[in-house]
């Protein structure tokens, strides 16, 4: 074997034996997938209708996940916020998948009974916005000089005694949360707005809920608006802004000729983005300011507007009014006592009208949904005394 055939095999036993360990390595190094449900603050254990927020990480690239509770499927997003009215332990499961390989992580929640009975009303109010009406400035009352602060604060000891509040015309709202989490039951009610509505007589409001999902105990996360019978309606109108000035209370009326119970036509100017103009009319049943008086000068509110084409005059002369009831969603619709008049969370959409799928909220907000007068009822306005949580029996 002459030197240039020797120093050829050479370099290829030190190829190979330079690939071998490489390709050995190689292979020692591809580990099985994993997933890892993160440890949370206080370990695994909750209070019945209150939220774990679990999350989930795993060594797959772009991996779909599956969680699932006590067996059952729960959902299919990298974050569950389990809920439970049930004792006792319970197991969660998060499976990762990328469609070649999967892993599988499960872990314990402990869920106990709380040891301060919840209430079933809601028992906070964040906000309290009423847009310009005949009853703004007396339900609750105002005084000269409060605050918004001071009126939600009027607003909330109002819920608490199962009083009225009035939220005043298109887009006037409330807050509310609870001292534990409305828990969703897929394919039942889970609450119920409480309202002064009866037969003929509906002052809709739209529904929006939301969960506490960044945990900060307050209602500044995402909300999902409660589809109603009217949500796909062609009479509706969605995102509507509407502006209310303050008026002069010392400018000279312009009364009803034809319509003795209207004693000023040209009262609180409206201007709205559809191009619309108008005024809300003042009435001599009322004769407080119907501008929220701890506002500014003007004010606006945005949301869905419902057709207020229902709303008819049923006499013809302005005696008989009738504002018949949607078929289901909304609040002040139809009587307390009505089973139409309870709520599914199955029904909540997000902004751009695509179902979510919630397994508990926190916080509810309600505006009236319509911008129209009835005569001498003066404008339908949204009026609320609180909220059931109709799955807590206590």
């Amino acid at each position: 074997m002459n030197k240039i055939k020797q120093n050829r095999l050479f370099l290829l036993i030190l190829i190979i034996a330079g690939v071998l360990p490489a390709c050995k390595k190689e292979k020692d190094d591809k580990r099985a997938a994993t997933v890892t449900i993160k440890e949370v603050t206080g370990g695994y254990n909750i209070n019945r209708y209150q939220f774990l927020k679990l999350s989930g990480t795993s060594s797959l690239s772009n991996p779909t996940f599956q969680w699932k509770v006590d067996d059952v499927l729960i959902s299919t997003a990298d974050t569950l916020f389990f809920i439970s009215d049930k004792e006792g332990n319970h197991k969660v499961e998060l499976t990762a998948s990328n469609g070649i390989e999967a892993a599988t992580s499960t872990i314990q929640v402990t869920v106990k009974k709380e040891s301060t009975a919840y209430s079933k009303n809601a028992t906070k109010v964040f906000d309290y916005f009423p847009a310009p009406g005949q009853f703004v400035n007396t339900m609750p009352a105002f005084t000269t000089g409060q605050t918004a602060a001071q009126m939600i604060a009027k607003a909330a000891e109002a819920i608490k005694n199962n009083d009225m509040v009035n939220l005043g015309g298109f887009g006037g709202f409330i807050v509310l949360g609870f001292d534990h989490a409305i828990m969703n039951t897929p394919g039942q009610s889970t609450f119920k707005v409480l309202g002064n509505a009866f037969d003929q007589w509906s002052e809709p409001g739209i529904i929006e809920v939301s969960m506490d999902a960044n945990g900060n105990g307050l209602p500044d996360d995402a909300w999902y608006e409660i589809a109603g019978s009217e949500y796909n309606s062609p009479r509706t109108i969605k995102n509507y802004e509407i502006t209310y000035h303050k008026p002069d209370e010392n400018k000279v009326p312009t009364p009803d000729a034809n319509n003795w119970s209207v004693s000023d036509t040209t009262y609180i100017r409206w201007t709205d983005n559809k191009g619309g103009a108008g005024y809300l009319s003042k009435n001599v049943f009322h004769d407080q300011p119907y501008y929220p008086q701890w506002k500014g000068a003007s004010i606006t509110f945005k949301g869905t507007l419902l057709t207020s084409s229902n709303i008819k005059d049923l006499a013809g002369d302005g005696t008989y009014f009738v504002s018949p009831a949607f078929s289901f969603g909304y609040a002040d619709n139809w009587s307390d006592m009505d089973d139409r008049s309870e709520i599914r969370l199955d029904w909540a959409v997000d902004k751009n009208g695509q179902p979510v799928k919630l397994s508990g909220i926190n916080f509810i907000r309600v505006y009236t949904g319509i911008r129209a007068e009835a005569g001498w009822l003066g404008e339908v306005s949204t009026e609320i005394m609180g909220v059931e949580d109709l799955r807590l029996k206590q």
